[in-house]
């Protein structure tokens, strides 16, 4: 933000200077006002914003000029161009450069140029004003966004870990109940304003590197290392699914006035013992990403490998046999249950199937 704040700064002045200085103009108001707005977040969105506002400025000059010619007064200029320009700065093709066609007029017939010449003279003021905004934006230490989508990832992932630890502790120690569900559907719901984050700081990275030269970010920032590819986003966003899911399937096994029961101790322990292994990969996974060139992901070690199918057996075992005699509302909940921990599993490690050995001994 400092570096973008100056940098703006330094193109509008850039531009009075240009304008004012050099090529002696008296009226160099709109080419540093035009190339101080331009420095916008990404080199992208500042050639698309300036050609936006170009075509606002234009429009307004034009309009205004011909307002003043028709009523050739400046009050009634005014007040016949303003609320078209006004409405038409909604028009989406402008987006959020629309509001200069209406502020191009006030300066325009404020100043009582009509001519033919000076609104020309405006309208290069404007061309030289963006043009200096743009190459300052692009040249001088381009904007690249790349971390953020490695802080938001490795978050996300370090957020469901612990959400998963946490849901682990509680159906360990039996004392939950709605208010506790209650507290998990909160978490979770901070799961997904996480991904929307990521999805945002993904965005932002993929058009900080469009237009810019490699060259100059190699020159004026660190080097560029390579981000996680976006299949991660897409297999943590379903990996946030999959625990939202489980967690909803809980909430309502709470809810006293809800059919669905929950099982018993003894089985959600298990359950919890399981969920505690995949929040330990989740962190695991999490300090990964958060590293700049780490390794690719690695499997959990043999021993936490046999213990978890050991407890999918188990569960598997209450599902088909005990919980079915306990009634359909159960044994409902406990498959959910499975079923989300079996895609979860697969999800963060694709090469190991929960079921993929026999029986535990």
């Amino acid at each position: 933000m400092v570096v973008q704040s100056l940098k703006a700064a330094g193109a509008a002045l850039l531009a009075w200077l240009v304008a004012r200085v050099w090529l002696g103009d008296p009226m160099a108001l709109m080419a540093p006002w035009v190339a101080l707005v331009l420095v916008q977040a990404t080199v992208y969105s500042s050639l698309l914003q300036a050609g936006r506002q170009f075509a606002a400025i234009c429009v307004g000059a034009l309009v205004a000029s011909g307002a003043q010619a028709v009523t050739g007064d400046t009050t009634g200029a005014l007040a016949l161009s303003i609320p078209v320009l006004v409405l038409l700065s909604n028009w989406p093709r402008f987006g959020d450069q629309g509001i200069y066609a209406a502020t191009t007029a006030v300066f325009t017939i404020a100043t009582g140029t009509v001519s033919a010449a000076a609104v020309g003279h405006r309208l290069g003021q404007a061309a030289l004003g963006a043009a200096i905004g743009v190459a300052v934006n692009a040249l001088v230490l381009p904007p690249v966004h790349l971390r953020d989508v490695r802080e938001n990832l490795a978050a996300l992932v370090r957020d469901t870990g612990e959400l998963l630890h946490t849901l682990a502790a509680d159906l360990r120690q039996g004392e939950w109940d709605g208010q506790t569900a209650a507290d998990w559907l909160a978490a979770t719901a901070r799961l997904q304003r996480r991904l929307d984050a990521l999805d945002s700081a993904r965005g932002w990275s993929r058009e900080s590197l469009r237009l810019t030269s490699g060259l100059l970010r190699a020159l004026y920032r660190a080097p560029t290392v390579a981000l996680p590819p976006e299949q991660e986003d897409e297999r943590f966003g379903r990996v946030t699914g999959h625990v939202t899911a489980l967690t909803r399937t809980l909430a309502v096994a709470a809810d006293e006035n809800r059919t669905p029961a929950a099982p018993d101790h003894t089985v959600l322990s298990r359950y919890g013992e399981l969920l505690e292994l995949i929040g330990d990969h989740c962190l695991s996974e999490a300090g990964r990403l958060a590293e700049a060139g780490a390794r690719a992901e690695a499997e959990p070690d043999e021993e936490t490998q046999a213990r978890m199918r050991e407890l999918y057996e188990r569960l598997q075992r209450a599902l088909y046999e005990d919980d079915a005699g306990q009634g359909p509302a159960r044994t409902a909940v406990l498959g959910t249950l499975v079923l989300q921990a079996e895609n979860l599993w697969a999800e963060l490690v694709p090469g190991v199937r929960a079921d993929d050995t026999g029986p535990a001994e």
